[in-house]
């Protein structure tokens, strides 16, 4: 789908987004770690099919925005920051924001900071308490790597740079992670470690902006046990389990619909939930089923 690449400065930072669609509702949708807004093209052609104006923005350090290197500038309340700016460029007052891992708990953050600029979030694969050992396991090395071994990193990123990324289908769009130089992988990952990483359990209990979240059970760093703890924390909200860590990006179809409904049902209402619609997903019995799922599976999402 032909689709915008633009750009615009904030506080001298240069931040790019694309922009998919024309419609006159709004949602911002943010990458993961070290990923940029490529990994989100399929979701944001689909959804701008639907009808709704799609924005992918490339976080500080991340794809086409600029990429500095002050750990202040890579903390989850300074990118949270970053889409309020945005949502300001586009002249918009409300938006549905949402985004998969780091961009999930970048929705949470602007949550909290910005509610007012909020009609809903889309969670998908939050990391949060569960998921610390799993996340230190993953980046500590890539960290160690970008440090102390930045040369053969650069080697492996000039290489990388070589490949055909836009015919590798979902393999392309994983691919921003090894174009990063490693001062710039160090930098982000230093920034996020030393800033508030998501909002307290009681900051959660207390937000009131509808919200969509998705978990699976398939790998450790986004664990089931967090996504589905965190729909239960959310007053207004619903849940879905993604069969895989990848559904949403090989077979869009069953999720895309749910994120249809969502969107359509946060627009038109302002809630989750439609009135005559009951949040199954939050019934003791499913919740039951999630948590020993949780527990027992094997892994998390």
């Amino acid at each position: 789908m032909p689709h915008q690449i633009r750009s615009f400065l904030d506080e001298g930072i240069s931040l790019s987004y694309e922009v998919f669609g024309r419609g006159e509702r709004t949602v911002v949708y943010l990458h993961g770690m070290l990923l940029d807004s490529a990994i989100n093209h399929r979701l944001a052609e689909d959804l701008a099919a639907a009808g709704y104006r799609v924005v992918l923005l490339d976080l500080p350090g991340h794809g086409r925005s600029d990429k500095p290197h002050a750990i202040v500038q890579h903390r989850m309340d300074a990118y949270a920051h970053r889409v309020v700016r945005l949502l300001d460029e586009l002249g918009v007052e409300r938006a549905v924001v949402g985004g998969v891992s780091l961009g999930a708990d970048v929705s949470l953050q602007l949550a909290l900071a910005a509610p007012e600029r909020l009609v809903g979030m889309i969670l998908e694969m939050p990391v949060l308490e569960q998921a610390m050992p799993a996340a230190l396991v993953v980046f500590a090395p890539v960290l160690f790597a970008a440090t102390y071994a930045a040369p053969v990193v650069r080697a492996m990123v000039r290489l990388a740079r070589r490949l055909p990324r836009r015919r590798l289908g979902v393999l392309g769009a994983l691919m921003g992670m090894v174009e990063l130089d490693p001062d710039d992988m160090a930098a982000v990952l230093r920034g996020v470690v030393v800033g508030p990483f998501a909002p307290t359990v009681p900051e959660r209990v207390s937000m009131t902006v509808p919200a969509l979240v998705i978990g699976h059970s398939s790998d450790r760093l986004h664990p089931l046990g967090d996504a589905a703890r965190l729909s239960a924390q959310l007053p207004d909200a619903r849940f879905v389990e993604a069969r895989s860590v990848l559904e949403l990006r090989l077979r869009p179809a069953r999720l895309t619909g749910e994120i249809l409904s969502f969107l359509d049902t946060a627009f038109e209402t302002g809630h989750a939930w439609r009135p005559e619609k009951p949040n199954t997903a939050r019934r003791p019995d499913i919740q039951r089923g999630i948590s020993r799922r949780a527990r027992g599976g094997r892994g998390t999402v």
